[in-house]
């Protein structure tokens, strides 16, 4: 593999600090713009700010309805990592490739990092700003933070959270028969989709009910960058500051969630800026993403009469439909960016330290080399949803070290959720036009602005 102009080998010092100063101005720019956007100067103008991105460099934010774009294939067809023009001059790259996609995802910290500490003294950026959580944390802090969530989410934790589940579901669905009563029309996303993983994430975490409207406002803004970025990463920043009020309050006498199990358990050994953004990653992980899930589902499901009769009629079929739902919508469509720890390679791709590296989720969920679950054969067809299609090796969840935490409690609440809906409303459809349906249109998060329907 040839080197890039302009590199030596047999200077490994001077190679060593020019790669060492290439990651750290990167990583500046790149985090120092995100972290300064909801002071910008254009703030009054939320387009402004996304305006000043390349179109290019958004590619990985766009959907054409339920699907990906048509230029993520064709990106994917002529090159699996390919450039992705970036503001500020910064160097960035887009995986769309199924195998290289996992390679990125599953490589440790001294080749991809997610380290915020990079990033602490430079352009601004102080160490309060580091919004904590697993999301910016390389081992060892990352293992750390992760071995005091792992226990909340265990298979035996989350049998305990079943009833929880189903109280959510069955209430939500009470909401929608009430609402929907003598045919009105009824917006399934706010009575159902919102409902049931708003309820559950709360009460995991222990916030109060006082302040659970507030936190869904900011999940659901956070994802789309339709107002702009000054408005998305306000939200972020003003969810951290909230659940920072939530863990101060609780410190003080720990609550019955989550929060408060942290605390009773690891005390003073974990920080506020720690638990706060710990707990963001969880509201994030389990409110907006699975919202998007129960209601894009429900449309994938309402245009399949077929897999709608099959999960009204197998209880044995519901974990199939699932997987491929997750694979199909593939709601979280871009991975946290990844900076080159050192020069490196993905495929037949070199790349120098510092550049910025965006897994783009979706297109590597419909990849023609995607495999079965156990990876013995490809599967075909990956453009459509298939509800008997054998589950497949997806990345919906992400992968590796920084694979959703939450996974198995979202699968949970979808194989709950949509039997529950399908046997209440057998004879439910849409109340518009499937293409009048209004989708986010620039989201890191893909979702519906509404889902109207009615009930029979």
């Amino acid at each position: 593999m040839a080197q890039p102009s302009g590199i030596r080998t047999r200077h490994p010092r001077p190679v060593a600090v020019f790669a060492a100063r290439t990651a750290s101005r990167a990583r500046r720019s790149l985090v120092g713009l995100l972290m300064r956007l909801p002071g910008d100067s254009q703030a009054t103008d939320p387009g402004a700010l996304l305006r000043r991105f390349p179109e290019a460099s958004l590619l990985p934010l766009r959907r054409h309805g339920l699907d990906p774009v048509p230029e993520l294939a064709e990106r994917r067809a002529a090159a699996p990592v390919s450039r992705l023009r970036m503001p500020l001059g910064l160097r960035g790259w887009l995986v769309t490739g199924h195998p290289e996609t996992r390679e990125v995802l599953a490589a440790p910290a001294q080749r991809f990092s997610n380290d915020f500490g990079h990033m602490v003294g430079k352009v601004g950026i102080a160490a309060e700003d580091d919004p904590g959580g697993l999301g910016f944390a390389d081992p060892p802090g990352h293992t750390r933070l992760r071995r005091m969530l792992q226990p909340h989410f265990t298979a035996r934790a989350l049998t305990q959270q079943e009833p929880r589940v189903r109280r959510a579901v069955d209430d939500a669905i009470a909401a929608v028969a009430a609402a929907g009563a003598g045919g009105a029309v009824v917006d399934l996303q706010q009575l159902f989709a919102l409902q049931i993983p708003s309820r559950v994430i709360m009460e995991l975490l222990g916030i109060d009910d006082t302040d659970r409207e507030e936190f869904h406002r900011l999940s659901s803004v956070r994802f789309d960058f339709a107002d702009g970025a000054t408005s998305s990463f306000d939200a972020i920043a003003q969810s951290i500051s909230l659940l920072r009020t939530v863990v101060a309050k609780q410190r003080v006498e720990p609550g019955p969630g989550l929060i408060g199990a942290i605390l009773r358990e690891f005390g003073d050994d974990v920080d506020d800026v720690e638990l706060a953004g710990l707990a963001d990653g969880v509201l994030v992980g389990g409110l907006e993403t699975t919202v998007s899930m129960l209601a894009l589902g429900a449309v994938v499901l309402l245009r399949d009469r077929t897999a709608w009769d099959c999960l009204r009629e197998r209880d044995d079929h519901v974990g199939t439909t699932v997987e491929e739902l997750l694979r199909y919508l593939s709601v979280v469509q871009v991975g946290f960016p990844r900076f080159a720890a050192a020069d490196a390679a993905v495929g037949d791709t070199f790349m120098l330290a510092g550049d910025a590296v965006f897994p783009s989720l979706v297109a590597a969920n419909r990849d023609p080399r995607l495999t079965t679950a156990d990876g013995a054969t490809t599967v075909a067809d990956l453009e459509t949803f298939d509800h008997t299609r054998p589950p497949t090796a997806h990345v919906a969840f992400g992968h590796g070290l920084h694979r959703c935490v939450g996974a198995e409690l979202a699968r949970l609440e979808l194989r709950i959720a949509y039997p529950a809906l399908i046997r209440a409303f057998p004879d439910m459809r849409l109340a518009v036009p499937a293409e009048e349906l209004r989708y986010r249109q620039v989201s890191i998060v893909h979702g519906l602005e509404s889902l109207p329907v009615v009930l029979g």
